[in-house]
């Protein structure tokens, strides 16, 4: 069932938040997932930054996190509940991410995706990031590589400005609070 939101709320990943967490890892990547144990040591890691997504009547529909490490930034995880898919939730998460690099002065955004989550590497595609080549037998469960992406300087105009006119097509449809 696809619920039309009209306002999402974002806040740090509380240890609270892990619960529902593991429900939408185990959704999205089977019995390959983070730990219970993994986000709670994320969380209280100084280097990470986690943030959950929330529905209006306090369902957690997503999440994401990263580790800021001096000029760069390495997005660890994004992941929307099936039953919000398609409504921009990634996008909106996504957007947090690149906001809090912004606001602690980081260059530089780098991640790892699976090659065949095409919609993962379009969204990241759609915001800047650039494929530069893989991690050949990366993911543990079934040796599948990991197509490497990076951001140019986000301070650079050329990001900037391309940002920018991506996040505009969220205004007016996701109030972010």
């Amino acid at each position: 069932m696809q619920t039309n939101l009209q306002t999402v709320f974002i806040k740090r990943m509380l240890p609270a938040d892990i619960d529902a967490v593991i429900k939408i890892e185990e959704a999205s990547y089977g019995s390959h997932h983070w730990s219970k144990d993994s986000f709670l040591n994320e969380i209280n890691n100084e280097l990470a930054h986690y943030y959950s997504l929330y529905t209006p009547d306090g369902t957690l529909a997503g999440y994401a996190g990263c580790w800021h490490i001096l000029e760069e930034a390495h997005i660890t995880t994004i992941a929307v509940a099936p039953e919000f898919r398609g409504q921009k939730l990634g996008s909106v998460l996504l957007q947090r991410v690149i906001d809090g690099c912004y606001r602690k002065k980081i260059k530089y955004i780098t991640l790892e995706v699976r090659v065949s989550n095409q919609a993962a590497i379009n969204l990241y595609q759609k915001y800047g990031f650039s494929s530069f080549g893989t991690r050949k037998g990366y993911y543990q469960n079934n040796n599948e590589d990991a197509l490497i992406m990076w951001t140019k300087n986000i301070f650079f105009d050329e990001f900037k400005n391309h940002y920018e006119e991506v996040s505009k097509e969220l205004e007016g449809k996701i109030i972010v609070k």
